[in-house]
């Protein structure tokens, strides 16, 4: 992608953010510049909180892509050990008919919520015994708290406000259907670098083509600003 397109996804995002009434987190704001000299020491960094566009490396972004900012993350420690900031939360936007492709996880669960705007398109299958993708497998999941059996293949559909618990082993692939979605995350401790399996072998990332400055770093940028 090039960094011009970042940029611009960027700003429709704040747009998008703040109609709903959401406030992003101070870290958000800063530049470039700012983040060299204020980042070192926090948590931002070693959370790898803040703002993530991704393609999947496939050069599709309107078809094929996420919007995401990381609000904050804990330590994997915590969750081994069974006590202390075991969570995170995200705020995401799925584009009307942007898909973000077939993935499960083998940490990582999650609730995803519909926050605002049109319908949030989920489709489902299960696991086979090693935890692969199983093309003939449902399960279940559930949907505010009430226990909903899917079948492989099936599409759950959330209005604003509803919500879907996923679990490792619960494959998933989604969309905006109808309109652009506001979408909320909140799972235990995220690990964006090894905890995503995809059923396609594609990136977690996007490859950055820097043809303007950034308007803010991307979380795939730290190592290399920073370093």
């Amino acid at each position: 992608m090039k960094r011009s397109r970042v940029n611009e996804i960027m700003a429709e995002a704040e747009a998008m953010i703040a109609r709903f009434g959401f406030a992003l987190p101070p870290f958000a704001w800063w530049t470039p510049e700012e983040f060299r000299r204020r980042a070192p020491g926090t948590r931002v960094v070693e959370a790898r909180l803040g703002w993530d566009i991704t393609d999947y490396g496939q050069g599709r972004f309107d078809a094929l892509g996420l919007f995401l900012f990381t609000l904050r993350n804990g330590r994997l420690a915590d969750l081994e050990r069974g006590r202390g900031m075991a969570y995170a939360e995200k705020l995401l936007i799925s584009r009307q008919d942007q898909l973000s492709p077939m993935h499960t996880h083998v940490i990582k669960a999650e609730d995803i919520i519909n926050r605002g705007g049109a319908t949030l398109a989920v489709e489902l299958f299960g696991s086979d015994e090693a935890g692969g993708f199983a093309e003939d497998r449902g399960g279940i999941v559930l949907c505010d708290g009430v226990a909903r059996p899917y079948a492989p293949g099936e599409v759950l559909r959330l209005a604003p406000g509803e919500s879907v618990t996923l679990m490792p082993g619960d494959w998933h692939a989604f969309w905006g259907e109808g309109g652009d979605v506001l979408i909320g995350e909140v799972s235990t401790v995220n690990d964006d670098l090894t905890d995503n399996i995809f059923r396609e072998p594609i990136g977690r990332f996007a490859e950055i083509e820097e043809d303007e400055a950034p308007r803010h770093l991307l979380v795939s940028d730290y190592d290399r600003w920073l370093s």
